[in-house]
């Protein structure tokens, strides 16, 4: 098995797993549907393209950095009759930071990567109005499992939020969400496993999601102190004055 991880990190990201009409929610991280309607999307996949190759890989995601979850109010007419549309109400996460992994056969996951670097169609988060603030690949391909994989890869938080949560508290952990085996019973449940992207009729499958708690790779808890600084003595470079010759004192 191979594994693919993938920065997924942007202004605004949206993973929808239960929208219906005028309401559009999001998850708090990025469904399995929807990192696979990215992937099938850099392939050049049609709507109506066999995904079980796709459904069949594994899947996990970890939150690196949460974000805010923003609520916006759109309106639209129809094109022909400017006729207003009901008030819709969508849901974003601002500001986020997941690397997400899928684990398959090396040479399906070798082409997903290649895609990535010349994706056929524009790859966005979860939504079109959600372009990626940075590249997507990671790495390539690793040999390794995707618990493993995910556990260990860099923390892609911003500097920002890294030195906060360092120092707001002595040990940062992260979420980590992963496929249920299905002899395990899950932490909870979602309908987001793809069966079809077809707009006349989208189908998807129930999976199960164990949930984790991860420490941060690389770092053991708040960061250590620096070294203390020098003993600071201002003197310490002045050239000592000595006199020319020396001075006889006066005697009675």
């Amino acid at each position: 098995m191979s594994v693919l991880l993938m920065r997924l990190a942007g202004p605004l990201q949206s993973w929808g797993s239960a929208a219906r009409f005028v309401r559009r929610t999001t998850e708090n991280a990025p469904t399995k549907s929807g990192v696979l309607g990215l992937l099938a999307a850099a392939q050049g996949l049609r709507r109506d393209a066999d995904l079980s190759d796709l459904a069949a890989l594994e899947f996990g995601v970890r939150i690196d950095q949460p974000g805010t979850r923003l609520r916006d109010f759109q309106t639209a007419h129809h094109s022909d009759t400017l006729k207003a549309m009901p008030l819709s109400e969508r849901f974003y996460l601002a500001d986020a930071v997941f690397v997400a992994g899928v684990s398959g056969e090396a040479a399906l996951v070798q082409r997903l990567y290649e895609a990535l670097l010349e994706p056929v169609f524009l790859p966005y988060l979860g939504r079109r109005s959600c372009p990626p603030a940075e590249p997507i690949t990671i790495g390539e391909p690793l040999d390794k499992g995707l618990e493993q994989a995910l556990r260990e890869a860099e923390w892609e938080a911003s500097a920002r939020v890294r030195r906060h949560r360092l120092k707001a508290s002595g040990m940062v952990r992260l979420d980590l969400l992963l496929d249920s085996p299905p002899e395990v019973r899950p932490d909870l449940t979602l309908r987001d496993l793809p069966m079809s992207f077809d707009p006349r009729h989208r189908r998807y499958g129930l999976r199960g999601i164990r949930t984790l708690r991860i420490p941060v790779p690389g770092a053991t808890g708040a960061p250590q102190p620096s070294s203390p600084p020098p003993p600071h003595e201002p003197t310490a470079l002045l050239t000592p004055v000595t006199p020319a010759t020396p001075v006889t004192p006066r005697t009675a």
